[in-house]
């Protein structure tokens, strides 16, 4: 999944793959017992490419006042991406971006926001919502294995 790059063959198989990760471990489910169900659909999700510079503690941004360009990817499997908002307020308000073209229907999706940015703390959040209306959350959907997770990103930004 990570690395196709090493691909060299790919053998169709008459049903279902059964091995351990799709059988056993890409399940979503509310208890270790639990049946749970089967991880076939990409959630949709939106990440910002960190603006400014990192302080060397903290990893917060420091970004000086103006015009910032802020920019990420966003992507939904099957469903394709309908739109991403972006936060400068940790989520309480939201603007739309500027979407750009995917390579293909099952691609990333470029996205693009121009913040006048004024002097103070900031939480950036960027959000994708697919073409079924599904955006992502702010707060994770817990579940036992930990698969599917498309929480919000959150980047804390100092603005001098």
């Amino acid at each position: 999944m990570a690395s196709v790059k090493w691909l060299t063959r790919i053998e169709a198989i008459p049903g279902p793959f059964q091995g351990y990760q799709m059988d056993r471990a890409y399940l979503d489910r509310q208890s270790r017992d639990g049946p749970g169900e089967r991880v076939t659909l990409i959630r949709p999700r939106a990440l910002l490419i960190p603006p400014g510079i990192p302080d060397f503690l903290t990893r917060t941004r420091l970004v000086e006042a103006g015009s910032v360009s802020l920019a990420g990817r966003a992507w939904a499997g099957r469903r394709g991406v309908a739109r991403v908002d972006v936060s400068t307020d940790g989520g309480a308000t939201w603007q739309a971006t500027k979407l750009g073209e995917p390579l293909s229907p099952f691609a990333w999706r470029p996205w693009s926001y121009a913040w006048q940015a004024r002097p103070g703390r900031y939480t950036l959040c960027a959000r994708a919502t697919d073409t079924a209306g599904e955006a992502q959350q702010l707060d994770p959907r817990w579940n036992f294995e930990g698969v599917r997770n498309n929480m919000v990103q959150r980047v804390e930004i100092v603005v001098e």
